[in-house]
């Protein structure tokens, strides 16, 4: 998605599909051909945020606005005027100031297959003062949402996001693509997708993933390094969740050569750990691993990953799908606790110990992992947790805690299913 390659055969990718694979690799792999939706010759979502398109639309000045979309898109005069329906005269006599357009419906008309922002041209909507203060809270909205997040309570998250969501879409749809915009819809895709992931079950995760690769398209652009870092970051784990392992690992190496502040490279290296961990890649997730330990040590301010919980959990589970139970045992007799982890952390340490405790024999100890974890993550509506519980205890022959865990799957469906029916 992010790289624009299929992960199958390294093919170019259309910009407009959100497939990880191009139609040949789908075909032959037994799976319908995606359908690539036809567009109209008009800007990319991100084309009005390029620096030299912010002067343009600055000058609020129709020659040097279509100059610079002729420019920008590499059209000529006469196709330009094709697509906006005029006569290739009047296009030039537009761009030497020798003809103005006053008409409000004109202007609205340019703005509208242009893809500008309409209030450039001096046309404005019944909705407009409506959505610049969804612009202005828009920011406050991401931020308690992520805080609701880390707080164990993401269907609260998403409830926040999807209407600041679906109204920038619609918007940035319509023509609304200056650059702070764009931004918050970056970031709000993003948040939206990293609280679905939370959510969402194992089968439904590829569509958290699908929405922090939206939001990636966008920072790519945006020449922003520290929000793209934090973009790969959170699509790599998303990809990583959906079991797109190696799109996963390289949007995590991508994360980690950009991230410049320790939190954010401490981040990328523990998620980078965790998929060359489960994808059974021994030397990518022993240079992370030691890496974020060596960043551990010196990094003394804790993060929501970069801290000693997530450290050891990550690193036995590591341990444990790299073949080396014993070690992972080992590290897990750690004790530790941290009251500033997030509660799902909690979850996912007792679900990491519990499966290390079957692998190293002690099935009493794994037993009481799982039913730890069973409950809390039926409290925090966490479903792909329990689909972990449940398939990593059958895998060891735990078929009571299996089977409690499918009760609670069940239940957790039945109330999710009431919040989510229309998402």
């Amino acid at each position: 998605m992010g790289s624009g390659r299929c992960e199958a055969c390294g093919a170019a990718l259309s910009t407009v599909t959100t497939e990880l694979v191009c139609p040949a690799c789908h075909t032959s792999a037994g799976r319908a051909t995606p359908v690539v939706p036809m567009r109209r010759p008009v800007p990319t979502v991100w084309l009005w945020s390029s620096p030299e398109a912010a002067i343009a639309l600055g000058s609020r000045d129709l020659a040097i606005i279509f100059r610079t979309y002729r420019h920008l898109n590499g059209v000529s005069q006469d196709r330009l005027a094709r697509i906006l329906g005029y006569d290739k005269t009047y296009v030039s006599m537009i761009e030497t100031r020798r003809r103005s357009i006053n008409d409000i419906g004109a202007r609205r008309h340019i703005a509208r297959i242009l893809g500008l922002p309409a209030h450039v041209l001096g046309v404005t909507d019944d909705d407009d003062a409506d959505f610049a203060a969804l612009v202005q809270f828009g920011d406050s909205t991401i931020r308690l949402a992520e805080i609701a997040r880390q707080a164990g309570r993401a269907v609260d998250a998403v409830n926040e996001l999807w209407p600041l969501v679906a109204r920038l879409e619609a918007r940035a749809a319509d023509g609304h693509t200056e650059r702070d915009v764009l931004v918050l819809l970056a970031r709000a895709r993003v948040s939206l997708g990293v609280s679905l992931g939370t959510i969402l079950p194992e089968e439904r995760l590829s569509s958290a993933a699908r929405w922090t690769g939206k939001a990636l398209l966008i920072a790519d652009q945006l020449d922003d390094p520290i929000f793209l870092a934090h973009t790969l970051r959170m699509h790599g784990n998303e990809l990583r969740k959906a079991n797109h392992l190696p799109a996963a690992i390289a949007r995590l190496c991508r994360a980690v050569a950009l991230s410049v502040d320790n939190e954010g490279q401490g981040a990328a290296l523990a998620l980078l750990a965790r998929a060359a961990g489960e994808h059974g890649d021994r030397r990518t997730f022993d240079g992370a691993i030691m890496r974020f330990a060596d960043l551990l040590d010196r990094e003394h301010t804790p993060g929501m990953l970069v801290n000693p919980f997530t450290f050891r959990e990550i690193r036995a589970r590591g341990l444990a799908s790299t073949g080396r139970a014993t070690e992972a045992a080992r590290v897990m007799r750690t004790c530790l606790a941290d009251p500033h982890t997030a509660p799902q952390w909690h979850i996912i340490e007792q679900v990491t110990a519990g499966q290390v405790h079957l692998q190293s024999g002690d099935r009493d100890s794994a037993r009481e992992a799982f039913r730890t974890a069973l409950t809390a993550a039926e409290v925090q509506r966490l479903p792909h947790q329990i689909q972990r519980i449940i398939r990593t205890a059958r895998n060891g022959g735990l078929v009571e805690t299996g089977d409690d865990g499918q009760a609670a799957l069940l239940r957790l469906t039945h109330t999710l299913s009431h919040h989510l029916r229309t998402r």
